[in-house]
């Protein structure tokens, strides 16, 4: 948020409502604020609570694990039930997550994240490729696509989503099809690409700033941002078929249920933003959550940012984790706070 402008937000009531009938709360993440956003229902309200993260983007978190992809580093933090017992309100929050490594990579533009079995992986968009995560080294290059052909910090095709499928990094988006330095833009309007991350083959291609591909209930689905819209891919033909068009530019997405939670940003005019199909639809867009039945396209709930935010980069759902809990590195609870293995944590005094 600015310092010069006040947060106003607005939501329909159903949003809190399907937050608590789902049983979930979100985690969204605003790289212009600076922000982690914790959205909780809260008897019969909805809480939004705020973390501060230099350049928050990429997220990846469950009940137990939380990463933060900021300007140059990525922060994990681990679910300490027995520290969410000791917050205030008492017998109100049922995870609290508590900070146990920040990695410096440098700055690299850092994109979506997810853990591929144990392991946490991530766009590096500067140098096109995903990466994994070494103490030693800023970062581990995995893969990039065949037509990248040298790892340099050059945004070659602006690499930026990640889908998981089947525990393994499956699928991934990009701008443009393009092996020199800032490439991708000459074509961003109808340039966008999905690719197969296993045999290396480009799914789709001819897509409007495709953002955010996801695997969910056996179908890839993937934000087309330039069009504002909620689409599945057939993997054969590698068509589109959009489900919903949303009032903004479509980046961050996660499900619950039949739920489509969906980030939307403004889009500021400027030259990355200019000729797309959804500025041309939409004289203004909003900032905010969109939240549509994949079934039926239908807008179930929306939550909008009518001041302090203008842009929104990832969407997480905490799946049975309804009221949670981000502690600062500089909260008291940091330093009274401990995680033993269960063999050492059996021989503690308490």
């Amino acid at each position: 948020m600015s310092a010069h402008v006040p947060l106003k937000i607005s939501a329909s009531a159903s949003f809190q409502a399907l937050l608590a009938q789902q049983r979930i709360s979100l985690l969204v993440s605003t790289y212009q604020a600076g922000k982690l956003m914790i959205l909780r229902a809260d008897r019969g309200r909805l809480n939004v609570h705020f973390r501060s993260f230099k350049k928050a983007m990429g997220l990846a978190a469950n009940r137990m694990r939380l990463a933060v992809g900021t300007a140059h580093h990525i922060h994990e933090l681990y679910n300490l039930p027995a520290v969410a017992a000791k917050l205030d309100p008492p017998s109100r929050h049922d995870a609290c997550y508590v900070p146990r490594n920040s990695h410096v990579t440098g700055d690299i533009d850092i994109h979506e994240m997810g853990w591929a079995e144990d392991e946490l992986w991530f766009v590096n968009t500067r140098f096109s490729c995903l990466c994994t995560l070494d103490m030693a080294y800023s970062f581990v290059p995995r893969w990039r696509p065949l037509f990248i052909s040298a790892y340099a910090a050059e945004d070659r095709c602006h690499l930026n989503g990640l889908a998981i499928a089947a525990g393994q990094p499956r699928y991934v988006s990009a701008l443009g099809q393009s092996d020199r330095a800032q490439g991708w833009r000459e074509h961003k309007a109808t340039g966008g690409l999905l690719i197969d991350v296993q045999n290396n083959s480009v799914i789709a291609q001819g897509l409007s700033m495709p953002h955010s591909p996801r695997w969910y209930q056996d179908r890839l689905w993937v934000l087309e941002s330039g069009q504002g819209s909620l689409a599945t891919v057939d993997l054969a033909s590698g068509q589109l078929s959009a489900i919903a068009h949303c009032p903004g530019f479509t980046r961050g997405l996660d499900f619950a249920g039949t739920c489509a939670f969906i980030g939307l940003s403004q889009v500021r005019e400027s030259a990355v933003f200019s000729d797309l199909p959804l500025t041309e639809r939409l004289q203004s867009r909003i900032c905010g959550i969109w939240v549509v039945n994949i079934t039926t396209g239908q807008t179930l709930a929306q939550l909008e940012f009518e001041s302090g935010v203008e842009e929104i980069f990832a969407v997480q759902v905490l799946q049975n984790v309804c009221f949670p809990e981000i502690l600062p590195a500089d909260d008291p609870l940091v330093g009274t706070s401990y995680a033993l293995p269960p063999e050492a944590l059996a021989e503690v005094k308490i």
